[in-house]
């Protein structure tokens, strides 16, 4: 039956859908603009003009151009790190882990997370706010990785909570290592090889080790 309270219901899904509609077309502008431009050469005006929306907007879905800049960057975060669990699940715990922290590296060689995600965030919302975003989201894909390695044998079980921020910051100034480099290439390379070197040590060999063999082996002959 239709009735006036109906009506009234329709109209709120609707302002709610135009609402999300609007953040939504913010978000991606600035996003864009960001990425091109970077935070300080960009203006909300290019923003909402971009957006098609007007500059109350802004302010209607967000703290200003820093709020929004936040949405951003927790977007560009959540993308990344949900790339990154993705090669977690690989069947091979240990080829999973290498190869999700290969992906988080490669995603911020693109010009546009690299400015926004490791040359602006933390000017603009400070290294503390940073730290929580990239704690919220990164940090629990990377326990999950490790928990998953662990559980699969092929990882020694240590702390995952402080294991998994000290692979955050690795990776963190990997990113930072190699977006400043003159070699971008090269740099890949070198990171992702300590990144290896250094999960290496908390790897369980599949195989004993020839000290392991030989070893057992004396072992085997005096008994």
């Amino acid at each position: 039956m239709h009735t006036k309270g109906t009506d009234v219901k329709g109209r709120q899904d609707r302002r709610v859908a135009q609402g999300d509609a609007t953040r939504a077309s913010l978000v991606r502008a600035a996003r864009e603009l960001f990425g091109e431009k970077g935070y300080v050469d960009t203006s909300i005006d290019e923003i909402v003009a971009r957006a098609g929306v007007t500059k109350g907007a802004v302010y209607h879905h967000f703290d200003g151009k820093e709020g929004l800049f936040r949405a951003v960057f927790e977007q560009v975060h959540t993308e990344v790190t949900d790339q990154a669990a993705a090669e977690f699940l690989g069947p091979d715990s240990w080829t999973a882990l290498l190869n999700g922290c290969a992906l988080w590296i490669d995603a911020h060689l693109d010009p546009a997370i690299r400015t926004i995600a490791l040359q602006d965030a933390r000017a603009v919302l400070g290294w503390d706010e940073v730290r929580e975003i990239e704690n919220r989201f990164g940090a629990v894909a990377l326990r999950g990785a490790l928990r998953k390695a662990m559980h699969a044998g092929v990882f020694e079980r240590r702390p995952l909570r402080p294991l998994a921020l000290l692979l955050m910051g690795a990776l963190g100034e990997g990113c930072l290592y190699i977006a400043e480099s003159n070699d971008p290439g090269e740099a890949r390379s070198e990171v992702l090889a300590l990144i290896t070197d250094m999960l290496g040590a908390f790897r369980i060999s599949a195989e004993p080790s020839k000290t392991q063999q030989r070893t057992a082996a004396a072992v085997a002959v005096q008994e």
